[in-house]
């Protein structure tokens, strides 16, 4: 088969590094893609994820037999549909099913009227509305959250009515995520460990994938800025057999109806992104696909053939079609762009890594989020550069060995924690008791 990945960053190079262990995976492409994805031995076409005209035509040019849709914005806007009408199938949700990430005021209101735990919430569309419902509550941190895509970054948590009138400002006056911010979502804050869940979708049958915990925060002891993620560790220990039965019963299944029943079935890789609070586990958000950097620690575990599995979520068969992980752990070091994420550099020379990207002496694998190809080499193009995953029998070993892969990398400036899976292992040692 012959198969292009939509994307450019390092949750698709995991997808395409999966998709190459299937023997029916004969020709890979991906769209953009990166420098090293192209180094790593993939096809690369610089086109960009949403221009969905320009994509469907090359898709239809180039007789693709599958697409697989990863990232946010070409979901939401509709790629998966447009490839559709052209008689090409895809990985990923439609249009109508993808707004339970594009639209935070449709997933949250799905969540009340069928009853999936959830925070206490209220929608506005005026900064005066939103600052007064606050002020009434009178409770802090506060949540709030702009109602589009945002990259990831549209989530603000406020410690004081300051800074939640800030955010209001920035978000509903400054319009500093565009139209994403013309309505915000408030929040009550949750509190306990965070874990998420990627799950396989078709529609009717919904199948988990290995758990996950993600490091938002830019600086070490979860300080500073959210990014888009800065490493994760998986399985996540929190999330015991006896959590994931109450999920699935509460929350995975639950949501899997609601689509169902508002009439835009949910097919492709549905993300929870769940907190396990004294009152039992609750969703913080679902996105509409693979998360990353969580994709670059749970495919590297994936002991069934992704195509296969991808290709049952569109075809309506994944009840009959298994998804099997290995006992193991891996971990995903993010080397990223000193400044990130508010400005930072790019097109600095990347050392450390050989002609294909990987490096020669490390059984890690690099993951390319933003690099390019410039003078024979690869330079940063981006905030989050590259992933270091490692997979082994346990996590400290997993550990061990991403960030003794990582240290062989250099780029000026780059910028990494050090504490990634630290909170997992704690967690590892108090159950070991």
């Amino acid at each position: 088969m012959k198969i292009l990945v939509v994307g450019g960053g390092g949750r698709e190079h995991a997808i395409l590094r999966a998709l190459r262990k299937s023997p029916a995976a004969t020709e890979l492409w991906a769209a953009p893609g990166n420098g090293g994805i192209a180094a790593d031995g993939f096809v690369c076409r610089a086109i960009p994820a949403t221009d969905l005209d320009a994509m469907t035509a090359f898709a239809k040019e180039e007789a693709f037999d599958y697409v697989v849709v990863a990232p946010d914005d070409p979901l939401a806007l509709g790629l998966v549909d447009r490839l559709a009408e052209a008689g090409i199938p895809a990985f990923g949700p439609n249009a109508a099913a993808a707004r339970i990430e594009a639209s935070k005021v449709f997933s949250k209101n799905l969540m009340k009227q069928y009853g999936i735990p959830t925070a206490d919430y209220a929608v506005f569309t005026e900064p005066a509305a939103a600052l007064a419902y606050i002020q009434q509550k009178g409770k802090y941190p506060v949540v709030i959250k702009a109602d589009g895509l945002a990259l990831g970054k549209g989530v603000l948590i406020c410690p004081d009515e300051a800074a939640a009138r800030e955010a209001l400002h920035e978000m509903m006056e400054e319009k500093v995520f565009g139209a994403s911010g013309t309505r915000v979502v408030v929040e009550e804050f949750l509190t306990g460990p965070e874990v998420s869940v990627l799950a396989f979708c078709d529609g009717e049958t919904v199948k988990p994938m290995v758990s996950s915990m993600d490091h938002k925060r830019a600086l070490d002891n979860d300080e500073g800025l959210n990014t888009g993620g800065m490493g994760t560790i998986a399985p996540n220990p929190f999330y015991t057999p006896a959590v994931a039965e109450r999920c699935m019963e509460e929350i995975f299944l639950p949501t899997v109806r609601a689509m169902q029943a508002e009439g835009c079935p949910f097919k492709g890789c549905l993300y929870f992104g769940l907190m396990l609070t004294p009152d039992g586990p609750k969703v913080i958000e679902y996105n509409c696909r693979f998360g990353d950097p969580e994709t670059q620690v749970v495919l590297p575990l994936l002991h069934s053939d992704l195509l296969t599995i991808m290709q049952a979520c569109t075809n309506g068969t994944l009840a009959d079609t298994p998804v099997e992980f290995d006992k193991g752990s891996a971990a995903c070091v993010i080397l990223a762009s000193g400044g990130y994420p508010q400005k930072y550099p790019k097109g600095l020379p990347i050392e450390g890594l050989a002609e294909n990207g990987q490096l020669a002496q490390s059984d890690a694998v690099v993951y390319h989020a933003g690099t390019a190809a410039k003078d024979g080499g690869l330079v940063t193009a981006g905030g989050r550069v590259l992933g270091v995953t490692a997979t082994a029998a346990d996590l400290p070993a997993a550990l061990a060995k991403a960030y003794a892969a990582a240290a062989c990398i250099r780029f000026e400036g780059a910028h990494k924690r050090t504490d990634i899976g630290r909170r997992a292992l704690a967690a590892l040692a108090e159950q070991n008791k």
